[in-house]
């Protein structure tokens, strides 16, 4: 059976926060995981994304890597998430791949990270030569999708980012948050987003991350302080909001070193929204009086508000996207009749060739010029004999019964052909249920081609 397209993973959809950070990887860890998928031989090409929403394998593969993968998974994240993982195909895990890469299946609909996220992992997957031609056309065909939708649509306007929508939460909690001391721990991409936002609301900003460097340049950026990470019980003490969006492998604000800062506060209320994955903060924290606790799944009523006011739009998207996967699978038709398309116009030009060589010599009037009208003619009559079956060829390629009629109709020695037949001699008789309608197509076919 011949490899295929599959999608195997979850999602905010199907698991919640402290499943997906089970199966979370950073991109840096990225090409590992994909060097020990690729020891299976039947996994041909793999892109691994791991986003705060989604883990997820995109993959050419036998059926049996399938399995190989889903295994693998599982093996990372445990036994139980089984009941969470999807798995799609062929055509709907080209629709997903688009939808993901346009943001329709984003916590935040419309949101820009997600792009960002998907080339960085086709980048890495590239680096460690994990992508072949299949998955290289189905991510380059991916991002344009994604760049026809946000151009030809409004998907994008309004809050459409977690972080912008974690800060939304905030002001939803305070009112307002002009006067309010807030709190950013990390200075990456989602920080700098919250950061960005924070900025508009009026409040007090401070920023923490590892490099203090990276702190001080983005609080410059919008009238903050930037300190480094070794301040943040100090912070802490202070802050009325807390968003939370670093890289880390354990607990940033355990239960013990925030039970020390809420004794220290006297219990005033500090709210916190964590929104980095895997997570930054101990959920155990949230059982603390006065401490209001918020993960990313917690802003998926917020992102549903946002959603329904641009509800139009991703109709638009949608209709957009119905025509860029069906781009790709014409293209992916095309794939599978390539040789035998090379194969019958090599017949043709063979047969014009041999044809001219033997005539033109006993034309001994034939002007040079004369003989490049002769050829050009020939190539002509090829082309035009030809466009009938090549395109019933195109639009049926997916029926193993015309192939074998072309087969057996032009005589065709097709490289890489499954039965090795020579010169089509070695083809058993069509059963006429399949083959012999097929190869009654193409004689129409051919026939029509001979009026031009």
């Amino acid at each position: 059976m011949s490899d295929e397209l599959f999608v195997l993973g979850l999602s905010h959809h199907t698991a919640k926060v402290e499943q997906r950070e089970r199966l979370s990887t950073s991109i840096q860890s990225v090409g590992e995981e994909l060097r020990r998928l690729l020891e299976s031989e039947e996994i041909r090409e793999a892109v691994l994304v791991s986003t705060c929403n989604r883990v997820e394998l995109y993959a050419l593969s036998s059926p049996a890597g399938v399995e190989k993968a889903r295994s693998y998974l599982l093996n990372r994240g445990g036994d139980d998430l089984l009941p969470h993982l999807y798995e799609k195909r062929s055509r709907d895990a080209v629709h997903h791949t688009f939808r993901v890469a346009s943001s329709l299946d984003s916590l935040v609909v419309g949101e820009p990270q997600i792009l960002g996220q998907l080339k960085e992992a086709f980048d890495a997957a590239t680096e460690v030569k994990a992508v072949g031609p299949f998955l290289s056309r189905l991510f380059t065909s991916g991002f344009a999708a994604a760049k026809r939708v946000r151009s030809e649509t409004a998907i994008a306007e309004g809050t459409v980012s977690v972080s912008s929508i974690a800060c939304e939460l905030a002001e939803k909690i305070f009112g307002q948050l002009e006067g309010r001391r807030a709190l950013l721990i990390g200075a990456g991409e989602m920080g700098e987003s919250a950061a960005k936002t924070l900025a508009k609301t009026g409040a007090s900003l401070v920023i923490l991350n590892r490099s203090v460097e990276r702190a001080e340049a983005l609080a410059r950026q919008i009238d903050g302080a930037g300190r480094s990470l070794d301040a943040l019980v100090e912070e802490l003490l202070k802050a009325d909001v807390v968003i939370s969006s670093a890289a880390s492998h354990g607990y940033l604000l355990d239960e013990h070193l925030m039970r020390d800062v809420i004794r220290a506060r006297r219990h005033r209320p500090l709210f916190l929204i964590d929104i980095a994955v895997p997570r930054n903060i101990d959920p155990r924290v949230g059982d603390y009086d006065g401490v209001f606790l918020y993960d990313v799944d917690d802003l998926k009523s917020v992102a549903d508000e946002n959603l329904a006011k641009r509800r139009r739009e991703t109709l638009a998207a949608e209709k957009i996207l119905e025509e860029e996967v069906e781009s790709f699978l014409e293209w992916k038709r095309g794939l599978s009749v390539k040789p035998t398309i090379i194969a019958l116009r090599s017949r043709f030009e063979r047969i014009v060739r041999d044809e001219l060589s033997r005539t033109l010599p006993r034309l001994s009037s034939v002007s040079e010029e004369d003989r490049k009208l002769l050829e050009r003619m020939s190539a002509s009559i090829v082309n035009k004999l030809l466009h009938p079956p090549l395109k019933e060829l195109k639009d049926g390629a997916e029926d193993p019964a015309l192939l074998e009629a072309v087969h057996r109709l032009f005589a065709l020695q097709v490289e890489g052909n499954d039965e090795g037949e020579e010169d089509g001699e070695s083809v058993s008789e069509p059963k006429k249920s399949g083959a012999f309608a097929a190869l009654q197509r193409l004689r129409i076919a051919s026939s029509e081609g001979d009026h031009g």
